[in-house]
C-alpha cells in the first residue's frame, strides 16, 4: 500500500531571503549595472575629449603656419573660423552631457551607501535587544556590505570631481601637455582603484549572483 509523503518528507525548498537579504542582494545588482554603465560612458567621454584634443592642437598647428604666411598683414588673418568655434562648443556639450550622465550615476551609487547603512543601523538595533547577529547569506557580517559601499563611493566621488575639473579646463588650456594629462586622467581614472572590480566581484559572490 502506497503511503502518502508527510511534509516533512518532501524536498526542502531554498529559504526565503529576509527583507534586509532581499534589499542587499538588490542593491549588489544595482552596483553591478552601475559600475558596468560608468565605463561605457568613461570610454565614451574619452573618444569626445580626444576629439576636443585633436581639433585644439590642429587648429594651434594652423594657426602658427597663418602667423607665418600672413605676418603683419590683415588683422584677420589670426582669427579661428566660425566651423572651429562650433565644432569645439558641440564637442564640448557632449562631454558635458557624459558628464551630467556620470554625476547621475554616482548619486545612484550615493543612494545604495545609503540604503546599506539603514540596513546595518537596524541590524544593530536588534542585536542590541538580544536578537542573535547572524550572516544574511554566507560569512559576510553586514556591517562589511556598507564598508564596501563607502569604499566604493568614495572612489567614485573623487573621480567625479577630477572629471568635473578636466571639464571645465580641457578646452581652455593651449598647452598641449596638460591636455594630454587630462586625456589620460579621463581614461585610467586614478581615484578608482584596482580593488573596485574585486569589491564588486565579492559582493556578487557572497550575495548568489555569482556561482563559486
Amino acid at each position: 500500500m502506497a503511503v502518502a509523503k508527510s511534509p516533512a518528507a518532501v524536498a526542502p525548498k531554498r529559504p526565503v531571503l529576509s527583507v534586509s537579504a532581499r534589499k542587499i542582494k538588490d542593491n549588489t545588482a544595482d552596483w553591478h549595472n552601475l559600475m558596468m554603465k560608468w565605463e561605457t560612458l568613461n570610454n565614451n567621454g574619452f573618444t569626445i575629449a580626444n576629439k576636443i584634443v585633436n581639433l585644439k592642437i590642429g587648429t594651434q598647428f594652423k594657426d602658427n603656419k597663418l602667423e607665418i604666411e600672413c605676418d603683419n598683414i590683415a588683422s584677420d588673418c589670426g582669427k579661428l573660423s566660425p566651423d572651429y568655434n562650433e565644432e569645439l562648443e558641440m564637442f564640448c556639450a557632449e562631454l558635458l552631457g557624459t558628464l551630467e550622465n556620470m554625476a547621475k550615476i554616482q548619486l545612484k551609487m550615493e543612494k545604495l551607501c545609503s540604503a546599506t547603512k539603514g540596513i546595518c543601523d537596524l541590524e544593530t538595533y536588534h542585536y542590541e535587544n538580544g536578537d542573535c547577529l547572524t550572516p544574511l547569506f554566507h560569512t559576510w557580517p553586514t556591517t562589511y556590505f556598507y564598508e564596501v559601499s563607502f569604499k566604493l563611493t568614495e572612489m567614485y566621488k573623487k573621480e567625479l570631481r577630477l572629471k568635473q575639473t578636466i571639464v571645465q579646463e580641457i578646452a581652455h588650456t593651449a598647452d598641449q601637455d596638460l591636455m594630454m594629462v587630462y586625456l589620460s586622467s579621463w581614461l585610467y581614472q586614478p581615484y578608482i582603484e584596482n580593488s573596485n572590480k574585486l569589491l564588486l566581484e565579492s559582493m556578487l559572490l557572497e550575495t548568489g549572483h555569482r556561482q563559486v
